[in-house]
């Protein structure tokens, strides 16, 4: 896992994932503008404006990422940025969706959920040839008759009528179906936790596979909400919010049991980090701690969401907590948006029980941590 961390084409999509999400947040900003706008002729609820707004934003989101991912290639490959960068926007642009002609909110609606698919798929392609190209001809050669093959390759498509953002949604069909099971939300929240201890930005390497497909379940219960019918699915965007408080590994009550630590350094991490943890934004506390490659935290991290995701699963299932309508940013404070997302009081409820679950399971990892570091280490820290 550290190797498939260091690989430059992960490092260049980890680092250029974060500079994407601004195109997103700017795009969402001014589709949920015109949404709200819209939305109060047609008297539609702020949850379905919100998740409405989300979906068309993942295709500016893509539109910025097959700017950004390709500069960060280059400088992590040792490519040049000019060859790489024109092959995979060409390809890029060749893979859109036809005809252009409609409602752009609308189209960029339908995009949304292949367009990150595309746009990784198009440097990946670049930079595929030109690593091919390097082989047989000089570099400079190389990068830029590869940046040519890869236009060449997606043009090739293109002529033969074939569409990839079809391709991606038929292949993304069964796993819309397989995702509202309990075996997919193990499986996705297994390999967030375990891509964080091993430096990977799990939920920002998943983003392209999950983000889409389980958003456009989200907007199906919030349909369905509307129209006063029975939600159809468990498994949406929503859901993890019970699964991960504090972000990801269920770090809200790692922040607290440090911020009362014995040892002074770790006291002063979780005191500094319990804030943004309260708004599940745990980065600090991964590398402060630090979480990741950090052996003694390792199966808490793993753990704790895992048995959280199966009781959230089983109490949902059963009809103890009503299922996620409507679409909540991970960065609303748990308590707030598992209500909002639900509609439901025994949300409340069944937050409060998994985090005193999470903290079960976290304190004797923590206790171990902090005998493993001594008073020693804290001395020192504090001075």
């Amino acid at each position: 896992m550290r190797r498939l961390g260091e690989f430059p084409f992960v490092v260049a999509v980890r680092d250029a994932l974060p500079w994407s999400f601004i195109g997103l947040a700017g795009a969402f900003a001014v589709i949920l503008g015109i949404e709200l706008r819209t939305g109060f002729a047609t008297a539609q609820p702020l949850g379905l404006r919100l998740a409405s707004a989300l979906l068309p934003a993942f295709g500016v989101m893509a539109a910025a990422l097959v700017v950004v991912l390709p500069v960060r290639l280059a400088a992590a490959a040792g490519y040049r940025v000019v060859p790489l960068l024109f092959g995979s926007v060409g390809g890029f642009v060749l893979s859109l969706p036809r005809p252009f002609a409609g409602e752009p909110i609308g189209y960029l609606r339908a995009f949304g959920p292949s367009g990150l698919f595309i746009a990784i798929l198009a440097c990946a392609v670049t930079a595929a040839w030109i690593a091919a190209l390097r082989r047989v001809v000089p570099a400079r050669s190389a990068d830029y008759l590869g940046a040519l093959l890869a236009v060449a390759t997606f043009a090739g498509l293109a002529a033969m009528h074939v569409s990839l953002p079809a391709l991606i949604a038929a292949a993304l069909h069964p796993i819309a179906r397989l995702g509202d099971t309990y075996l997919a939300l193990m499986v996705i929240v297994a390999i967030e936790t375990v891509l964080w201890t091993a430096g990977v930005h799990g939920p920002a390497m998943l983003a392209a596979v999950i983000t889409p497909v389980y958003l456009t379940m989200q907007m199906q219960n919030t349909h369905a909400y509307t129209q006063h019918a029975a939600l159809p699915y468990i498994v949406v965007v929503s859901l993890f919010l019970f699964v991960f408080p504090g972000g990801a590994g269920a770090t809200l009550p790692l922040a607290a049991l440090l911020a009362i630590s014995k040892i002074p350094r770790l006291r002063r991490v979780g005191r500094a980090t319990i804030l943004p943890a309260l708004f599940n934004f745990n980065e600090p506390l991964l590398f402060a701690a630090p979480v990741v490659f950090n052996p003694h935290l390792v199966l808490p991290f793993v753990g704790a969401p895992l048995v959280l995701a199966t009781v959230t699963y089983a109490a949902v299932a059963l009809g103890f907590v009503a299922r996620a309508a409507f679409y909540v940013p991970s960065s609303v404070p748990t308590f707030v948006s598992t209500y909002l997302a639900t509609q439901d009081l025994r949300a409340l409820a069944l937050v409060a029980f998994n985090i005193a679950i999470a903290t079960a399971i976290w304190y004797p990892f923590v206790r171990a941590y902090e005998r493993h570091i001594g008073p020693g280490d804290g001395a020192a820290g504090d001075a």
